[in-house]
């Protein structure tokens, strides 16, 4: 083969790469409006400090805490998520198993919002329960969720995801 035919092939095969990368490994995150969040990351560690009582406030959240792990921009980053909740507060009765203390007309938003917390688990999202918060709240600790680890103070925990480099997001 001739040198121009070579240096013609290796641009063409240079100009495909190029095209290959932006359709299929950099525009998809452009795309969705993250390129600057996502500029330079390595990885992508988020823990999510929650509170809220309300079954409807809760399952309105989740959404967003699973989509901040599931959206396809974040995925197309190549990168593992790893995300956890550490619950606190009110919360706690929305975690437990007894759900006689709430009226009948919310239980189903009690029972979407732990089936909610049953699929992220598989999604590899970790849970963590404060148990100053379960005794403060007189909800005993033997009914919280299985999908769910003890921690004895959740602000402790909190704090040492934050020294470990994860990103803190505070729900009330």
């Amino acid at each position: 083969m001739s040198r121009s035919r070579n240096r013609s092939i290796r641009s063409s095969i240079a100009a495909l790469s190029v095209v290959i990368l932006v359709t299929f490994g950099v525009a998809p995150v452009f795309a969705s409006g993250y390129a600057s969040a996502f500029r330079g990351i390595t990885a992508y560690n988020a823990v999510f400090q929650f509170t809220s009582g309300d079954p409807g406030v809760a399952n309105r959240v989740f959404w967003a805490v699973k989509n901040s792990y599931a959206d396809t921009a974040v995925r197309d980053l190549g990168i593992r998520p790893n995300i956890v909740v550490v619950f606190h507060g009110p919360v706690v009765n929305l975690i437990s198993t007894n759900l006689t203390i709430f009226p009948d007309d919310v239980r189903s938003e009690v029972e979407l919002f732990q089936t909610t917390i049953r699929q992220m688990k598989q999604d590899g999202v970790n849970f963590e329960v404060c148990l100053y918060a379960v005794t403060m709240a007189g909800v005993d600790e033997t009914t919280i969720l299985a999908e769910i680890d003890p921690v004895d103070n959740g602000f402790v925990s909190v704090i040492g995801y934050q020294m470990q480099g994860y990103a803190v997001v505070r729900i009330p």
